[in-house]
Parts: C-alpha cells; structure tokens; sequence
C-alpha cells in the first residue's frame, strides 16, 4: 500500500468520524443530506459484497466493515434516533436519477459481466455523484455549519487522495483501471467549488455560505 491510498483512507474514515460525532454530539441531523447517505448505503453494499466471497487482508476486510457499519450506523441516526431533526423540506435532490443512469452505464461499460463485477462497477460510478444531494442541499439552504463543511472537505480530500494514488501506481506498479480513474476525476470535480470556499472562508473562520 502506498501513502497516498493511506492517506486517502484515514482522510475517509475522518469523514465518518466527523459525521457520527455531528449528529451524536447535537443530537440532531440538520444539514445532512439524508439521500446521500443513503447513496453511501447503496454504494458500500454493491462494492463491499465479496467480503463473503474473497479475503484480500485483514486491513482489507477491517475497511469494508467499517464502511458498512458507519453507513448504516448513519442511516439509523438519521431515519430513526433523530428522525424529527432531519430537513426532510431541503433534502429534495432526485436521486433516482442518479442511481438509474449508473446502472445502466455499468451494463454498458465493464470490466466483467459477472454480477459482482457489476456490482462493483456501478459503486463506482455511483460513489462519483453520491455527494450531489448533500451539495444540493448546502446550496438551496444557502449556508452549512462548519462541522458540516469540515466532513465534506474531509470527504472530498479522501477523494484527491485517490487520484494521487491511481497515479503513483501506474508509474510504480504499471496498474491503472480508467473507469475507477474516471469517476474518481468526476467525483473530485464537484467538489472543487467547495474546496475553494472552504479554504477561503471556513478556515478564516466564517460560516461557509454559498451563492445562491
């Protein structure tokens, strides 16, 4: 494992850390998309299925756990614990019209037509817009707490990271895989806006507030 996959990881489970800690702390949800996470959810489930099926390391299988019991853990917090907290009259993105389009493109470009190659292929384009509710959400309210920007820079880092990653192994490993390369360009791109925001007023202190 190289550090910037390293790095890449703790930057994601930060972002976890940051969200549970948010909603657990307040006791309440506000300003979190509740469709992304659930996108999360769906995205997690369709990669992480062969954590029955193929052992890679322990390190490996640590990740995916956590990764699916922080997303549910969420879900739970969300939908159930703090239900009356969460901004149902903001958090109006369609997400089947992002969940519909990715699973049509992972049938037409794959690697493999075998069900958990699917699987894993539509996580991936998935995962690549899966922040867009959460984005929308910030930008119809016009404003987000610091807490709440601080979990999506944390996310969007983890992203970055990634793209350092995929870059390091094609020159050290002569490996590379463009549809993950792709998406994760894509994924990295939305959140440009953001990172110049957050740079420029979140960390000077001032409540992120985007144009309307």
């Amino acid at each position: 494992m190289n550090i910037f996959r390293l790095l890449g990881d703790l930057a994601h489970v930060l972002a976890i850390i940051i969200l549970l800690l948010k909603i657990w702390k307040t006791r309440s949800c506000a300003g979190i998309s509740g469709r992304s996470q659930l996108l999360f959810a769906l995205v997690y489930t369709a990669r992480y299925l062969d954590l029955f099926t193929s052992y890679i390391s322990a390190y490996n299988s640590v990740m995916k756990i956590l990764f699916l019991a922080s997303s549910y853990g969420t879900i739970y917090l969300m939908f159930v614990k703090f239900k009356a907290t969460y901004d149902h009259n903001h958090d109006t993105f369609r997400i089947e019209f992002l969940v519909l389009p990715c699973f049509v493109l992972a049938l037409l470009i794959n690697h493999d037509f075998t069900p958990l190659e699917l699987l894993w292929t539509f996580s991936i384009y998935l995962e690549s817009v899966a922040i867009l509710p959460q984005l929308f959400m910030v930008s119809k309210t016009g404003e987000a707490e610091s807490i709440t920007s601080h979990y999506l820079f944390a996310l969007g880092s983890y992203r970055a990271l990634y793209l350092f990653n995929w870059v390091y192994r094609y020159y050290a490993e002569n490996h590379y895989d463009w549809i993950a390369i792709i998406s994760g360009i894509v994924q990295t791109v939305l959140y440009c806006d953001f990172f110049y925001l957050y740079i420029t007023k979140v960390l000077k202190g001032k409540k992120l507030q985007l144009p309307a």
